[in-house]
């Protein structure tokens, strides 16, 4: 199996600062940049609300409980921690919920409702804003924390998933190894089962990445890599390496890893071998997505991260981090870099 993410390679080579995540909850605040805003009319209302302690799951359960509606009816973009102060859209039915005052309670505070036409779905998210105090640092850690953001500011940091993606024990794609391989495994419902299918992608990318990154070539365009316009999100296979990577050094592309599926764009040459070693190494060929096509359909994913208005400043207990990642990225990723503890 691939290392758990503290295992992972680096990408910085700097001593770490140290320090403690997620002391209190107000050490770690995110706050959803959402890729449009409720119009102001529609059937559906959309909810900024902000959250403390709770998980998105939780969150929607108890939507359903109070305004005794299906849980299957409530729309998020995206998941948010639950040990954190969030912020965060949800929808529901206009009918269903007259006055949202009726859903505050100690850890759920409706900040703004109003309408729009649709159902809000999964995705539909521009990316997250971050605010992290890092306590308990090591001397002199402003002086290490600048040295180090230096090299994130030049190069990204790798694009891992974080360890949070593979549950509390770490173990949630081993359901999911299970079904590929055709093995017994325990019954999963419809969310369990996408969650396992999903970290067995995840899991996979880790270690491609991770491998890459070992071999000195995280940044190196190879003839056949898959590319990814940054602000399109088209992706394309490298013909002329000296031209894709001089695009690549501008940010104007980016070398993408895989997250296999039927429907996966695929390298070729090396790039290609590359990625078949790691299936191997998992004993999983790559026709396994197809009994599971519609959850493991398959996509890329870039290999490389820049979080956005990267700031660091020195408070009373430590260090204080913020920044901005698109959908999909992870701040633990990032905060990584700089702990290494």
């Amino acid at each position: 199996m691939t290392p758990a993410d503290d295992l992972l390679p680096f990408l910085t080579d700097s001593p770490g600062i140290g320090g403690e995540l997620k002391t209190e909850l107000e050490d770690f605040i995110v706050e959803e940049i959402p890729a449009y805003l409720p119009c102001g009319d529609g059937e559906h209302l959309y909810l900024w609300i902000e959250k403390r302690d709770l998980g998105t799951p939780e969150l929607v359960k108890h939507l359903a409980r109070t305004l005794n509606v299906p849980q299957a009816e409530i729309g998020f973009a995206g998941r948010k921690d639950r040990q954190a102060v969030t912020r965060q859209f949800v929808s529901v039915m206009a009918r269903s919920c007259p006055d949202p005052a009726v859903i505050e309670n100690n850890q759920v505070r409706v900040l703004e409702a109003k309408r729009h036409r649709n159902k809000l779905k999964t995705g539909h998210l521009k990316g997250n804003r971050f605010r992290i105090v890092v306590r308990e640092t090591v001397p002199n850690t402003s002086e290490i924390a600048l040295a180090v953001m230096e090299q994130v500011n030049q190069h990204g940091v790798p694009n891992y998933f974080g360890d949070q993606r593979f549950g509390l024990s770490n173990e949630t794609d081993l359901d999911g190894f299970r079904l590929l391989r055709g093995e017994p495994t325990r019954r999963l419902g419809p969310d369990a089962l996408r969650f396992a299918l999903s970290a067995v992608q995840s899991r996979l990318f880790n270690a491609w990445l991770a491998q890459r990154l070992t071999d000195g070539i995280l940044d190196k365009v190879l003839q056949g890599d898959v590319m990814q316009v940054v602000t399109s999100g088209g992706c394309f296979a490298v013909e002329d390496i000296e031209r894709e990577q001089a695009r690549s050094l501008s940010r104007e592309t980016v070398i993408t890893g895989p997250m296999f599926g039927p429907k996966m764009i695929a390298p070729v040459g090396e790039p290609a071998e590359r990625e078949a070693r790691i299936l191997e190494q998992f004993e999983l060929p790559l026709a396994a997505f197809e009994k599971f096509s519609k959850l493991t359909s398959g996509t890329r994913r870039p290999a490389v991260l820049y979080p956005e208005d990267l700031r660091i400043a020195p408070v009373e207990v430590g260090l204080a981090f913020e920044f901005t990642l698109p959908a999909g990225a992870y701040a633990t990723v990032v905060l990584r870099e700089f702990l290494r503890n």
